[in-house]
């Protein structure tokens, strides 16, 4: 299973945020055959400083919900490093998307750790076929642990 490292503020949320990247990463290690060897790094950031990693290095002006920083980026099938890199998630944008969508701060919460630890894996979204992709992979992981919209 890839191990994780927790930091920032998750008090806001009425779930164990711990218990719930343990199940989604478990689930990710054995669906995609992964080494115990690995270790991402979560990080509950606000809506202010997630604003301010967007504009420094990807140059947009607005908070977005989550960003991935893979330390080695490459395709999904690569040999994979001991530290995958870290992932950034607004506190404040799980609550207002959750609210958006119509679904839990669990549900959008859990999504959002999906995401972020397959972009971590070399997967993404920017052509059409690679987000069918990685869409299907995050449905496939939130469906098996029965974390429905």
């Amino acid at each position: 299973m890839i191990k994780f490292n927790l930091a920032g503020n998750t008090e806001d949320f009425d779930f164990d945020v711990k218990k719930l990247i343990k199940s989604i990463l478990a689930t990710v290690s054995k669906k995609l055959k992964i080494e115990d060897k690995h270790v991402a790094s979560y990080i509950f950031v606000d809506l202010k400083t997630i604003h301010n990693i967007n504009l420094q290095y990807r140059k947009i002006d607005r908070p977005t919900d989550v960003i991935s920083f893979a330390y080695i980026d490459d395709e999904p099938d690569r040999k994979l490093p001991y530290e995958l890199g870290d992932i950034f998630i607004c506190v404040e944008k799980v609550f207002e998307q959750a609210n958006e969508y119509g679904h839990s701060p669990y549900r959008e919460c859990a999504f959002l750790i999906t995401h972020g630890i397959l972009h971590l894996l070399g997967y993404d979204h920017m052509e059409k076929e690679d987000e069918v992709v990685m869409f299907g992979l995050q449905d496939e992981i939130l469906n098996e642990l029965e974390i429905l919209r």
